[in-house]
């Protein structure tokens, strides 16, 4: 592996700092310019990008290239090195293990930032006084289309994470009388994971809080649906209990009737019995009827 291919990234120029989207798809830019890969650099580069620390080349080579031989698999590596030819894209340290350069801007990276970020102690604050931060950046999943095991492992945590975020993001903006905005957040959660009870629950909370009742129970509707036909039965949850305050007398605006109750087969080996549900009625805005 010749210091040709593993460059420092000292010698990139700020326009021409290399750029690697992993989320959602791949990409790499350096600066204005789009720069096509062979596929195994792309799957080299990906994955130092998801892993952003030194790897050893004899355990990098084996995890991109589980079905041949360590030396087939060594040989695979040195050529997916020699098909990145950007400056500043790879390094190689004392060792000799493989990473992306120190200034090489990496999406992953910068959402995980914001993930951070955004469960500050001060973003309560923050919100209230400036809004809510731009959350672009956790939207897409981690290479989507690609089925490699390692990337299903990393995928998966990073879904689970962002996930989190974003709740805790709506709640936050709940808090901060930033109603709207709030729905924003959450419907990006629930849009993740339409089955997702913690997203849902974000999402009506804040429509409740915003006064949007006939869209709340819209929202709970749909996630009853959703569990009908994923499990066949739709069990108790908070979102039950976030709307009790419907039977107990909840101002509803003109030309909302009250919800009609109605019973739903309690899960099997739970114990429970028939759990009361909500179904929006015909007439009312949220049923668009």
């Amino acid at each position: 592996m010749s210091d040709d291919h593993c460059r420092s990234s000292e010698q990139s120029t700020p326009t021409s700092t290399p750029h690697v989207r992993v989320l959602g798809s791949f990409g790499l830019r350096a600066g204005d310019r789009a720069v096509p890969l062979p596929v195994d650099s792309r799957r080299l580069v990906a994955y130092l990008a998801v892993h952003r620390r030194p790897q050893p080349t004899a355990a990098l080579a084996a995890t991109l290239w589980p079905g041949v031989g360590p030396v087939p698999a060594a040989r695979l590596l040195d050529e997916a090195v020699a098909g990145v030819d950007v400056p500043g894209l790879l390094d190689a340290d004392h060792l000799g293990r493989l990473q992306l350069g120190d200034d090489v801007v990496v999406d992953l990276t910068e959402a995980m930032l914001l993930i951070r970020g955004l469960s500050a102690p001060s973003m309560l604050r923050t919100v209230r006084e400036i809004g809510a931060p731009e959350t672009a950046l956790l939207e897409a999943d981690i290479l989507p289309s690609w089925t490699a095991a390692w990337i299903a492992v990393e995928r998966e945590r990073f879904r689970q994470l962002r996930l989190s975020a974003l709740e805790g993001l709506a709640g936050t903006l709940t808090a901060a009388d930033r109603h709207d905005d709030a729905v924003v957040v959450a419907r990006r959660a629930v849009a993740t994971a339409p089955s997702r009870e913690r997203s849902r629950r974000a999402l009506v909370e804040a429509l409740l809080a915003g006064g949007h009742v006939a869209d709340a129970l819209a929202e709970y509707e749909e996630f009853q649906r959703l569990l009908r036909n994923s499990v066949g039965a739709t069990p108790d949850s908070e979102l039950d209990r976030l709307l009790a305050p419907l039977d107990a007398g909840w101002p509803l605006g003109p030309g909302l009737h009250r919800p009609a109750r109605r019973f739903a087969v309690g899960m099997p080996g739970t114990g429970r019995g028939p759990q009361r549900s909500r179904r929006v009625v015909a007439g009312s805005p949220a049923s668009g009827r």
